[in-house]
């Protein structure tokens, strides 16, 4: 019931979710240059895609975290409004 974790795990999604986009930008180019890869770089992507919903399954618990103590709904409002709802 930690309001102020909860606000960090959320704002740290962003991050994950960049890091998914990264990962896949550079496992493109690997397939593109080299076709052979292509079955072992399929195996990465879904490693990382099922991390990244890792990621996304901790920020919707950190919005039910915060609904629950602050009884708010946070799905949808900003980092700066979660981040004031936190410090309140």
């Amino acid at each position: 019931l930690d309001v102020s974790a909860a606000a960090e795990v959320i704002a740290r999604d962003r991050e994950v979710d960049t890091e998914f986009l990264a990962i896949m930008r550079q496992l493109i180019s690997y397939m593109m240059e080299d076709p052979r890869t292509i079955s072992a770089v399929l195996d990465v992507v879904f490693v990382a895609k099922s991390i990244e919903r890792i990621g996304d399954h901790a920020k919707n618990i950190a919005e039910y975290v915060v609904h629950i103590v602050k009884g708010k709904d946070v799905r949808h409002a900003t980092m700066e409004e979660i981040q004031r709802e936190a410090a309140s």
